[in-house]
Order: structure tokens, then sequence, then C-alpha cells
């Protein structure tokens, strides 16, 4: 981890916990006894804040987790005298349901223990621990985070980078890759333990890590011997319904904008219709009375107002090894690839990579034999 996402991560568990607590300070005032901060807090925001990522750092493993756990750590706490065996239990039952529920975060585990050997304050609060202070803490480190992850131009909640094939697109990606998440799904599966990495962050993984491997080889290579030659693109004003139809026309995820020059403006993709909603049953229907409001009911929205500008692009000539941090690091999935007059010539994705990396290991096969 470099040295700013570090002190991003700091900062962020330091905003985090001061609004929590502040927050129930806000609330309850500094004469109230209920804890303004419990400490399985301070695990929760190594997670939320250090490794947002993690499968255990999801807003549902920490509502969910953490009321789970508080309300089996004062059931055990009312019902079993013996504080050992009553901590030893409610620990136990909380990873049961957490694992019922899809929502493990570890630092529920001390939510349960704090339940039942937090002393008599906690004991006198009842199943209003659950409320006050957990749900409250819970949901405001939460939000905390969200803010200050979306602030920070940070991913979170975290999603899965890869998106998922159809049985052909499968099929094909295994040929020329070598294998698709199923395969890493099953292995994982095989392993019958948890991994605290999603399966598709483990799959993406791995293909940028063969990526890299076949790139460090072929140092020869550029970006314009692998990349797809058959680019399709619209204009800033296409339609966006038109946009669409070159979707589904020709299975493609992402469309470069491009001006009369064939000089790049931005790109589109999939995503940015669905986020809008501008598709769908109604969608037709909702954009022409959206036009009709404004006085032109044949307009709909087109391209240039959806598009995302501020795009990531490698030159024609240039090594394929530039184009490893570019998928491994930011998350590209299409990268448009351009030539001496910033004209689009082709487009890369991790795919195109791969397989132009797998012939030219089956061309050099070829001439050593």
């Amino acid at each position: 981890m470099k040295w700013h996402e570090r002190a991003r991560s700091c900062l962020g568990a330091l905003l985090g916990i001061a609004f929590t607590g502040g927050l129930m300070f806000l609330l309850l005032g500094s004469t109230a006894s209920i804890p303004l901060l419990v400490a399985p807090m301070g695990a929760s925001a190594v997670l939320l804040f250090a490794v947002p990522a993690s499968p255990l750092a999801q807003p549902w493993s920490i509502i969910g987790g953490n009321l789970v756990s508080a309300t089996i750590g004062v059931t055990c706490a009312m019902l079993i005298g013996d504080p050992t065996l009553a901590a030893a239990l409610a620990v136990s039952l909380s990873i049961c349901g957490m694992f019922a529920l899809r929502c493990v975060h570890p630092p529920s585990g001390a939510v349960a223990l704090t339940a039942v050997l937090g002393g008599p304050v906690i004991h006198a609060l009842g199943y209003r621990f659950v409320l006050e202070p957990i749900a409250i803490q819970s949901a405001a480190l939460l939000f905390a985070a969200l803010v200050y992850h979306a602030a920070t131009g940070h991913r979170y909640p975290h999603a899965g980078r890869q998106d998922r094939a159809t049985p052909s697109q499968a099929a094909d990606e295994a040929a020329r890759v070598g294998f698709t998440r199923d395969d890493v799904k099953a292995v994982l599966e095989r392993r019958d333990e948890m991994l605290d990495i999603d399966t598709d962050d483990l799959y993406s993984l791995l293909r940028e890590t063969q990526l890299q491997a076949f790139s460090r080889s072929f140092n020869e290579l550029r970006c314009e011997d692998v990349m797809s030659r058959h680019v399709v693109s619209v204009s800033a004003g296409t339609r966006a319904a038109a946009a669409w139809e070159l979707f589904k026309r020709h299975n493609v995820k992402a469309l470069p904008v491009v001006d009369s020059k064939q000089k790049l403006l931005g790109i589109v993709t999939r995503a940015d219709f669905v986020d809008r909603k501008s598709f769908g049953v109604l969608g037709p229907i909702l954009n022409y009375f959206d036009g009709w409001l404004r006085g032109d009911a044949l307009r709909t929205p087109n391209v240039g107002s959806v598009m995302t500008t501020d795009v990531c692009t490698v030159a024609a000539t240039a090594p394929i090894t530039e184009l490893v941090p570019m998928f491994a690091n930011f998350g590209h999935h299409h990268v448009p690839v351009l030539d001496h007059a910033g004209r689009v010539v082709g487009m890369i994705t991790q795919v195109d990579l791969i397989s132009g990396l797998y012939r030219q290991t089956a061309t050099r096969a070829r001439e050593a034999a």
C-alpha cells in the first residue's frame, strides 16, 4: 500500500471515530450512562478505512454483524449466570448468526463480549444496548466511511471488478485466458475455508498477475499489436437510445466518444446509462415526457450528457507494459488507443491483451520448432 493510501486511511479513522463519538455526545449529553464509544468501533474503523475492499468491511457486515452479536450477547448475559460460559457462548453463537445472515464482521465478536463482560452499566441497559450504543454507533461510523470514501474518490461499498459473463462468453474467455471466474470459485469451494477476499477480486488479481508476467516477457510488443482495430464509436450528439442499440448490436460495454476528426472526447459505458435509468421499458416514455416538458417532445438525452471525459488512454506505439498499471491499479476495463494525432485507432481490454500475448507465445513456439 502506498504512503498516501496509508495516510488517507489514518485520517479517515480519525474523522470516523471523532464523528461517531461527537454524535453520541450530541444525542445523549455528557452525563449519559451509555458509553459514547465502545471498543469494538475501533476495530470496525480499521476495516472500514484501512481495508474497505474486504468483504468483512461492507455495510451489511458492520450493521448486521454488530446488531446480531449485540442481541446474542445481551441474551446470553441475561440467561447464563457464569460470565465465562456466557461470553464463550455469546461469541460462538454470534459467529453462527453472522454466517447464517452473511454478515461476518470480526469486531462483532468483541460486541458480544462487551454485552457480557461490560459491567453493571452495560447490563443495566438490557436490550437497549443493541440500539444504544451499538446500532447508533455502527450507523454513524458507516455513514462517516461512506462520506469520506466518496469525498476522497475511493470506491466504497466495494463491488467485484468483474462483470458476470454469459456461458458462451465464459467458454470463449477460458479458451483465450486459461481459466474463468467459475474455475476460481470452484477452487475456493474446495479449500473449504473462508478467505478475506471477494471472488471477483481474486479472479481479477489472478488475471492481472498473468498479464504482468506475460507482459514482462514481451517487452517488444506494442499496444497496436494487441488492440482491437474495429472500434465502434459515437459522437457527443448521438442520442442515448441509439448508443444503447450499438451496445446491444455489437455486444460491447464501452463506446469511445469522438469528434468529426476521430479525436477522443470521452467514453461512455453501459453503466453510465443504467445508473441514470435512461433505458428499460419506461425509458422511451420518460424521455418523451421529459422532452415535452422542455418544449421538445422528440428530444432525448444524448451521449455528451452522460459520457466520462477523464479517460485513461494509451499510444498505439507504447509498449504493452504500460497497460498493466491501468488494468491493475485503476480498475479500467477498456482503454482507447490513440495515434500520434490523438485519433482513436483501437481499443484494448484485458482479454485483448492476454489473447495477444497467447498468440505471440504460439508464434514463438512455432518458430522455435
